[in-house]
């Protein structure tokens, strides 16, 4: 890294913001998913919109490719560098910059905690929406460049129905000011355009969000299933929710092994260790509206061969059925080090069969499987449990991750629910995309990014983003 570069950097931001020491270095090498990692040059953490527009610009004077990482819990490796290059962190930018409650918005930094934003404004009987399970770490950032979901999403949508308003810093250093919160924006929608862009575009550095009045009543459900084909029940008991209208907040699924890892960890949510799996919901309105919903889903459940039905009495225990669904992801690390967590979209009528395919290609590849997913969104998480130390093994996960999104994809589904495509995805973009649309969105990149540094090698294979005679900074190609 040219020294010119770093001392302009710690010019600007000062030499404890600035990352060059190999050790420390190590940290920013992946994200959640491991299995993919590499150092960067250089790590820098500005701490506002100002200081990210002057390290941009000057890094855009040197040529030098750009990588933008929130909290660095994505599992796809958007947020690791390929090719060295500058990590650019928001974790500093932990700003509230307002709260509306009048109006029902909020403006933070990028680097405010998920979970953070809704206890900066619970006291005005509002909260945020999306609730992606790593909502204590991740960061609002983070959620707007993969657009994260999270278990409420089947109610509320996905970050991209929250976000009014963005201030981008653009791989030039130029700000993007669109921060005016508008819920129908005039001309083309270049916030909805940001969000999911996983940091292709430039840095989204404050946010301003869609904020929700906090409901009334809120009822948490568990169906219990058991035997050989209690997740094949479970599957079916939210096909027939969904068939039938019926309402929840939130549908999600644990199988066995999932609720083995999450009940012999410190995320303990009390769930039966002799269940195949359990159906988790939650159910939010007025009291009327509540009482009449969930008798009617427990009745649905029971039909569909739930053997026990539960209903949470007490905030505590709300908390810690939703603590052990949130820490299932963590708890993993009792059955192997490494978890491999698979992220697509089936239609909501193909749960059941989908969910078979899955393990039968785990059993095929002699791996091990815990499924635990949206089950209210047709968004899949197989989990696949290894260890990346053993070379076989890991070819072999990543071989029955590349079958599961065929399988999704051949079912009608998509290759991503929220994870975005990073790294992980770039081979089997084409299952999903002609040549034409990867084409299109190709030429949407460059718009933004004419030189193609900020974040090479992700989300798009870099045939797509260049044309003919084209010679690059970034030369990465899938």
């Amino acid at each position: 890294m040219d020294k010119a570069l770093i001392d302009g950097l710690i010019e600007i931001i000062g030499k404890d913001a600035v990352v060059a020491d190999e050790t420390r270095l190590m940290s920013y090498e992946s994200d959640a998913l491991a299995m993919y990692h590499e150092k960067a040059d250089l790590v820098i953490l500005p701490a506002d919109t100002a200081e990210t527009a002057a390290c941009m610009k000057l890094i855009a004077s040197f040529g030098v490719p750009i990588v933008p990482r929130g909290a660095g819990t994505g599992l796809t490796g958007g947020a690791r560098p390929i090719e060295g290059g500058v990590v650019v962190a928001t974790s500093r930018m932990r700003q509230v910059f307002e709260v509306n409650p009048t109006d029902g918005f909020a403006r933070t930094g990028a680097g405010l905690v998920n979970v953070d934003l809704t206890h900066a404004c619970e006291d005005h009987g509002l909260f945020y929406a999306p609730d992606p399970s790593s909502q204590r770490a991740c960061t609002i950032g983070g959620n707007v460049a993969n657009n994260s979901g999270g278990p409420h999403g089947f109610k509320y949508g996905s970050t991209t129905q929250h976000i009014l308003g963005l201030v981008i810093v653009l791989p030039d250093g130029e700000v993007l000011d669109l921060s005016e919160p508008r819920v129908d924006p005039e001309g083309v929608d270049l916030v909805g355009l940001f969000v999911g862009s996983e940091g292709t575009f430039g840095i989204a550095t404050e946010v301003t969000v869609k904020l929700v009045p906090t409901p009334e009543v809120v009822e948490t459900l568990l169906a219990v299933y058991t035997g050989g084909e209690g997740l094949s029940k479970a599957c079916d008991t939210v096909s027939e929710i969904i068939r039938v209208g019926l309402e929840p907040s939130a549908i999600e699924i644990l199988d066995t092994l999932t609720i083995a890892a999450v009940e012999d960890s410190v995320f303990a949510a009390g769930y039966p260790r002799d269940a195949s799996a359990v159906l988790l919901m939650e159910v939010e309105g007025t009291p009327t509206e509540v009482q009449g919903t969930s008798g009617d889903i427990m009745k649905l459940a029971k039909t569909f061969g739930a053997t026990e039905l539960r209903s949470a009495q007490t905030d505590a225990e709300r908390a810690m059925l939703w603590a052990g669904r949130k820490g299932a992801f963590g708890a993993m690390g009792r059955i192997a080090p490494d978890l491999y967590v698979a992220d697509a979209v089936v239609p909501r009528t193909k749960l059941r069969e989908m969910v078979r395919t899955t393990v039968a290609i785990a059993e095929k590849y002699q791996l091990k499987l815990a499924t635990v997913f949206h089950a209210g969104d047709g968004n899949l998480h197989p989990n696949i449990c290894y260890d990346r130390r053993d070379k076989e093994e890991t070819r072999r996960v990543v071989a029955a991750g590349a079958e599961i999104l065929e399988a999704c994809v051949a079912a009608g589904g998509s290759l991503t629910g929220e994870h975005g495509i990073g790294l992980e995805k770039l081979a089997e973009i084409g299952l999903l995309f002609s040549e034409q649309d990867l084409q299109a969105m190709g030429r949407v990149r460059r718009a933004w990014d004419p030189d193609l540094r900020m974040n090479p090698g992700k989300a798009l294979p870099l045939r797509a983003c260049v044309e003919l005679g084209d010679k690059p900074k970034s030369s990465v190609e899938a």
